[in-house]
């Protein structure tokens, strides 16, 4: 059940209920317990796997989260109320939380879909996860903070873009960094609208690359996927393939304005949604990112937000 990565720290992939997917959750051992690094979406069965884990003797001391996306807080309320473990959060999750709280993910994406060319989803398309949001942090961290994980120190590292409030931790001794979904090995992770709000998360997700480059690292431990071993390399390919989706974005607006729907279709084909959710979001993002780069440029038509080359661009 549980594989250990390197002396001391063990990976448990706590299995989506339904799916193939799966996220990497990391114990790191210390002498006072575990830290448990992200616990898994909420589900009965990762509830399971992760009594059977404790079941074998390991005490978890505390949970420490990377952000507040459902795949990785699902079980940190569980955890803090049926085991009593302390769960500390950044204090930029701890903001994210607060709005998640107050309305279901249908509520989130239907502020944004339809503005943008997308679907208005109906009430029952996803199921209201609003409740794993429902605890209060033992203890907040901030950017450039150094965490206890186990018996070591690791900083923690702020990595917008992915979530606002992404955070990578990096322990400068053994030279690993605990990536979370920042990096992965063989795919880029999702750069979206999940709030409900816009801005600009792809210019954030560029900086946040640009950010953690440059740090020594032998190995990366991400919240999906296998192990990263060339890390520097990983985030460069990362930043290359991002380049080549704007350029191809770019290519589908010379002809007349486009929607993030049109687009989303144009690259990725026709579905359907919520499951087409994060390839239209992707898309977006994008388009938005191109708009603040003063490479397009955004009407609005019958309410519908429309995107098309701008003038400086044309000349």
């Amino acid at each position: 059940m549980l594989e250990e990565i390197r002396k001391g720290i063990y990976r448990l992939a706590v299995r989506f209920p339904r799916g193939k997917e799966k996220t990497n959750c990391y114990l790191i051992e210390g002498k006072s317990g575990y830290t448990v690094v992200d616990t898994g979406i909420y589900s009965e069965s990762a509830i399971q796997t992760w009594k059977d884990v404790m079941d074998s003797g390991i005490h978890v001391e505390k949970v420490v989260l990377t952000h507040v996306h459902q795949d990785h807080i699902g079980l940190a309320a569980w955890f803090q109320r049926e085991t009593g473990v302390p769960v500390i959060i950044s204090e930029q999750g701890y903001q994210v939380m607060k709005k998640l709280r107050s309305a279901a993910n249908i509520e989130r994406l239907n502020h944004i879909l339809p503005k943008h060319g997308g679907p208005r989803l109906k009430s029952d398309a996803m199921k209201d996860d609003s409740f794993i949001y429902d605890l209060e942090p033992d203890q907040l961290f901030s950017e450039g903070e150094s965490l206890r994980l186990g018996d070591e120190e690791y900083e923690a590292i702020w990595t917008p873009g992915h979530a606002p409030d992404h955070f990578c931790f990096y322990n400068r001794e053994r030279q690993l960094m605990i990536a979370g979904d920042h990096i992965l090995k063989k795919i880029s992770p999702v750069i979206g609208l999940w709030e409900g709000e816009e801005g600009n998360p792809l210019k954030d997700y560029y900086r946040s690359l640009d950010l953690i480059e440059p740090y020594q690292v032998v190995l990366a431990l991400p919240g999906h996927g296998e192990m990263i071993e060339n890390f520097r390399e990983r985030v460069r390919e990362t930043k290359r393939k991002h380049d080549q989706r704007l350029d191809q974005v770019l290519s589908l607006v010379q002809d007349k304005p486009v929607t993030a729907g049109e687009v989303c279709r144009k690259i990725y084909g026709e579905g359907s949604f919520p499951s087409m959710t994060s390839m239209f979001m992707a898309s977006l993002t994008r388009l938005i990112y191109l708009e603040e780069e003063g490479r397009l440029q955004r009407s609005e038509v019958d309410g519908v937000y429309h995107f098309r080359i701008a003038e400086s661009e044309e000349n």
